[in-house]
């Protein structure tokens, strides 16, 4: 594709609960995820006040640091959710992720810088758990621009399962034409 893209698809596994950033619409999805999580459960206000609260403030993260587009995943492997989030974020012009350690690859929507990484946490500090990152950084055919996907997970005991998922995930990535106005 030469064309500037007017927007670009992704397939994502089944369970995975898309979250609005913008402000407009953050409330909303938040609202429907914290429904569908506790499934008619009106006994733990608590939790579902605090769940709604945390990705309240993260969905509002993400949107300050360019985020568009947030992932969560809500797959089931029996009774326990697979913890794994996709944040999309468009990075401006001039502006680019890190790039050290990355590798080239090819996927469907071009070439793409990919680096898979490691955050350590201490546990007793409260900083929570460590977890598996992989970005994968795609330039915009037309635009000057760089898509990021950040892919993580503290699954770190099943990372290399993990990181096949997200490299299918991101090789779906496609850029949709827009209407050029000509026929």
């Amino acid at each position: 594709m030469t064309a500037t893209p007017v927007d670009y698809e992704l397939l994502l596994p089944e369970g995975w609960f898309r979250i609005g950033v913008e402000p407009g619409s953050r409330e909303r999805s938040v609202d429907a995820l914290v429904d569908q999580r506790f499934g008619g459960a009106d006994n733990v206000p608590h939790l579902k006040r605090r769940l709604r609260e945390k990705l309240l403030a993260q969905a509002g993260t993400a949107y300050d640091q360019g985020g568009i587009e947030l992932y969560l995943s809500m797959q089931r492997a029996g009774a326990l959710t697979v913890p794994a989030s996709l944040l999309v974020t468009l990075l401006s012009p001039g502006r680019a992720a890190d790039a050290s350690d990355a590798s080239v690859v090819d996927l469907a929507a071009g070439p793409a810088l990919r680096r898979r990484g490691c955050t350590s946490a201490d546990v007793d500090d409260g900083g929570g758990l460590p977890s598996i990152t992989l970005d994968y950084q795609v330039p915009v055919p037309g635009a000057g621009t760089h898509l990021l996907l950040t892919f993580s997970t503290p699954l770190v005991h099943i990372a290399d399962a993990m990181v096949e998922l997200f490299d299918a995930v991101a090789g779906s990535l496609r850029w949709r034409a827009g209407y050029s106005g000509r026929e």
